[in-house]
């Protein structure tokens, strides 16, 4: 089984495909309700959907994007005028984060974890590793 892809509440569909695309997301399906992205990087896809009401801000799903150029990216955002919530910071578990909102509100975290993402010292091992 893999991950075919993550869908998000969005409450301005243009505005919200504008900030992905900012992002580095590429467009790929775009009707008047729902909006579907490729990643830069691997086989995955992103879509956003309209929504009625407030999306959700606590309790809610966060929204994960690995860059390997992290502080660049960060830099390059702002430099577009986005907004960080909090600065690039190294984390106990071993990831570099930056967290964000999209134009909906939803939570996105930017980060670099290289090996540490699926291999952390601490990964507990399948009977497969014995």
């Amino acid at each position: 089984m893999r991950l075919n892809q993550i869908t998000a509440p969005a409450a301005d569909l243009d505005a919200s495909i504008a900030f992905y695309r900012l992002l580095g997301l590429r467009l790929i399906v775009k009707s008047p309700h729902y909006a579907r992205f490729e990643l830069p990087e691997g086989d995955a896809t992103f879509s956003l959907h309209i929504v009625e009401g407030p999306v959700a801000r606590e309790n809610a799903p966060h929204l994960y994007f690995e860059s390997s150029q992290l502080d660049a990216e960060i830099a390059r955002l702002k430099a577009a005028g986005v907004s960080f919530e909090r600065e690039a910071t190294m984390q106990t578990w071993l990831w570099r984060e930056a967290w964000l909102r999209d134009p909906a509100g939803n939570a996105i975290c930017l980060y670099h974890a290289g090996e540490n993402r699926r291999f952390p010292p601490w990964r507990l091992k399948s009977e497969s590793d014995s």
